[in-house]
């Protein structure tokens, strides 16, 4: 059995309309924790070990990482039915949104260490990090992601429209 099919017969089938509504979204939803979970291991590998006095500068690279990541898993799986652009205007809209969201993640980070100095000496190690990941891994982060699953829809990945000008069967459902 393909993994599709088998993912799908998990899913109870009272809720199956609604996860098929939002199967777009659920997409989109599950590379996001993918590249969470990945822009968060970079970022504390970068921040305790080579960049610990740098710490935005740190989580601007490990989204940067991510981002790339981002690029192709929603390109290939979460909007693979949209589109219809030529792959490097399609890549130059995806990383021009994803530059405005990064700029995004960073804000709730950057007011946490300099303009509520939720640093040490003010607070424990412990507490710097704790202060680190809900400012820029949680807050930032779904700034962003908000920002994205919009501007994706709307200008990197819009509604695939046909040559006889209908909307493709997969948009009619999303």
């Amino acid at each position: 059995m393909n993994p599709s099919k088998w993912l799908v017969s998990m899913i109870p089938e009272r809720i199956l309309p609604t996860v098929i509504a939002y199967a777009g979204f659920i997409r989109f939803a599950l590379v996001g924790l993918f590249t969470f979970i990945l822009t968060t291991v970079l970022f504390f590998g970068l921040k305790t070990t080579v960049l610990d006095e740098k710490p935005v500068t740190a989580f601007s690279i490990a989204t940067l990482i991510a981002t790339i990541v981002s690029y192709v898993f929603n390109r290939e799986w979460s909007f693979a039915e949209r589109g219809g652009r030529s792959v490097r205007h399609e890549a130059s809209l995806f990383f021009v949104v994803s530059a405005i969201a990064l700029g995004l993640t960073q804000i709730p980070l950057a007011m946490s260490r300099y303009v509520f100095d939720l640093q040490m000496p003010h607070l424990s190690a412990f507490g710097e990090h704790v202060a680190d990941f809900v400012s820029g891994s949680i807050i930032g982060t779904l700034l962003a992601m908000a920002f994205r699953w919009w501007a994706f829809r709307k200008w990197v990945f819009p509604e695939f429209i046909g040559v006889d000008g209908a909307e493709s069967a997969a948009d009619a459902n999303t």
